[in-house]
């Protein structure tokens, strides 16, 4: 099981890289795309597979705008939401969800008892690591970048209020993430 784990962690990247790649000079108005250039929109939809594609059980396809994103956990209203996709991050195994951060939210400092593998699909989202909360030194990561979170170290993210668009970011990594405020006595997420 442990050489099964090891190689899904080397594979993520390569596999989440592969899911944010998109050509970034996407024009709002060509044929099957919608939204403002650079937007999770602008990526291509994905048309339902046709009644002879590849059968459900041996390729699972979801389009971006079939995946269910709901409210995360006890996250204010607004502040963020994840679509599950794969596993289970409270449970043993892997798992990959999309998180959508929206504007004007951060998350407390925070660590996971695993390492976390991620993937900016669009937007820009901002990330600092330390027990202090300073999101105006956070460093922002565009599409396609890549961040790794190391277990147990603190760490902190969000989209500043000024952004216009939300960031969604495909996670990756091994459950149970176990998830620890650096300070419990705080919110897990600040309005910014």
């Amino acid at each position: 099981m442990e050489s099964n784990r090891r190689s899904l962690l080397m594979a993520a990247p390569l596999l989440l890289s592969a899911l944010a790649a998109r050509d970034k000079t996407v024009k709002a108005d060509e044929p099957g795309k919608i939204g403002r250039p650079g937007d999770v929109a602008d990526l291509p939809l994905s048309p339902s597979p046709p009644a002879s594609g590849p059968d459900p059980a041996e390729t699972f396809v979801l389009p971006y705008d079939h995946m269910a994103f709901e409210a995360w956990g006890n996250l204010p209203a607004g502040s963020g939401e994840m679509a599950p996709l794969y596993g289970d991050l409270n449970q043993p195994g892997p798992y990959l969800v999309m998180m959508k951060w929206h504007p004007g939210w951060f998350s407390a400092p925070h660590t996971y008892a695993t390492d976390r593998i991620q993937v900016v699909v669009s937007g820009t989202w901002f990330v600092n690591s330390g027990n202090d909360f300073q999101p105006q030194d956070a460093v922002p990561v565009g599409p396609g970048g890549y961040v790794k979170r190391t277990a147990r170290t603190p760490h902190y993210d969000g989209v500043p209020a000024n952004r216009p668009d939300p960031a969604v970011i495909a996670i990756f990594g091994l459950g149970p993430v176990d998830i620890q405020l650096v300070d419990p006595a705080q919110p897990s997420w600040h309005q910014v």
